[in-house]
């Protein structure tokens, strides 16, 4: 692997980690359908999402949030490869999510979280390869609320480790986002940053900017030119446009639709080595789904 892929695939692997951050200081809920079709072929990449968080407060201010989220990826390959289609078809990721949140001061708060992992093919028993672990720490300021701010807004700090990155200490987190006016707001940061339109408070449109994927076992290893394959990757960097509704204040429809100008779709050795790309050729991307959101 070259030093600009690693250098990637560990920036993808925080940010995938910095987006169930994110997902748990807001989302309760979420169930959510993707779907990535290959340039010029019949493969295709689909994703099913399914997130469920339940905070339960422990004294004033303070919340012990229990979660976990599951995703089914399916890969259709259509088009004819040097090794067993059907042992790589369906990848699984499941977390389970346990954080713990209190105030620090009148504005600040302190959030905590470990997150065990199992990203496998999970087509035998699941092994200690199968398992991975990763966790954080975060400083929020979330002032999305204060109505004494002409321009409200909510900044995260923090350091995340992840097991599957490869780099053995935390790495730095940040997110701001701001409120400008009525109509206007923006998000600068990692997976996702965004400028959006309000055309009231129940619709709003956005460009956006993000990175997705995913890093799994595969319990049965293929074999390609002698060389052993033990894990798979997909890195993805998307821009486009999304919309979200508010049926509620707190139940969202959304949607995202884009063009990638990044995606790398590989098989790797035991060491994290590139040695099968399935993809690298940019394509149509499409996100929607809907949440229950705090």
């Amino acid at each position: 692997m070259s030093i600009k892929s690693c250098k990637f695939l560990f920036i993808l692997c925080v940010c995938c980690l910095s987006q169930s951050v994110m997902g748990q200081l807001t989302d309760i809920a979420r169930l959510e359908y993707s779907f990535i079709p290959k340039s010029n072929s019949e493969d295709q990449y689909t994703r099913i999402r399914a997130l469920v968080n339940y905070p339960i407060k422990t004294n004033e201010d303070c919340y012990l949030v229990i979660g976990a989220e599951y995703n089914r990826i399916i890969l259709n390959l259509e088009d004819s490869y040097p090794f067993d289609r059907s042992l790589i078809e369906t990848i699984n990721v499941i977390d389970l999510n346990i954080g713990y949140t209190f105030k620090t001061s009148e504005n600040w708060r302190l959030g905590l979280r470990v997150n065990p992992r199992v990203a496998s093919t999970l087509i035998d028993k699941i092994t200690f390869e199968d398992v991975f672990l990763n966790g954080g720490v975060f400083a929020i300021n979330d002032r999305t609320d204060d109505e004494s701010l002409k321009r409200p807004y909510r900044l995260v700090l923090g350091l995340t480790y992840n097991t599957t990155t490869g780099v053995p200490f935390p790495l730095p987190f940040v997110s701001y986002y701001r409120r400008v006016n009525e109509n206007w707001s923006f998000s600068a940061g990692v997976p996702k940053s965004n400028i959006k339109y309000f055309f009231n408070e129940k619709s709003m449109l956005q460009t956006f900017v993000s990175l997705d994927g995913y890093f799994a076992h595969l319990q049965r290893p293929l074999t390609i030119n002698g060389r052993q394959i033990d894990n798979i990757s997909l890195s993805i960097a998307v821009g486009g446009i999304g919309y979200e509704y508010f049926f509620t204040k707190h139940l969202v429809a959304y949607a995202y639709t884009g063009y990638t100008f990044r995606l790398n779709n590989v098989l790797r050795d035991t060491n994290r080595n590139e040695v099968f790309k399935l993809d690298d050729v940019n394509a149509f991307y499409l996100r929607t789904g809907i949440k229950f959101k705090i």
